[in-house]
């Protein structure tokens, strides 16, 4: 049985970049990676950060508020455990297990 490890990052930007990281840099079949709120509610993280912080254009104004709701899981099913926690902590991981 492949084991599931799940990190929590409190943005959506460190749960973007954890992504990025073990796909390019470790190789790991982004079919196996799954991103998610925690929890029934829509939520781009604990904290604002990134494009949740400003509009993203130039000039522009930015409208409205984050959901700042629970944290961002990403789950990885398979590949080197040792390797996916060390690089889920290294982008920003609250918790990995």
């Amino acid at each position: 049985m492949q084991e599931k490890i799940t990190g929590a990052f409190s943005t959506r930007r460190a749960a973007e970049l954890a992504v990025e990281r073990l796909v390019q840099e470790h190789g790991v079949d982004r079919k196996q990676v799954v991103v998610q709120a925690r929890g029934r509610d829509n939520s781009a993280g604990t904290k604002a950060a990134g494009a949740d912080t400003q509009s993203g254009h130039p000039g522009e104004t930015k409208h409205g508020d984050p959901e700042l709701n629970d944290v961002i899981e990403v789950s990885v099913s398979g590949g080197d455990a040792s390797v996916i926690k060390s690089a889920m902590k290294d982008a920003g991981a609250s918790s990995v297990g």
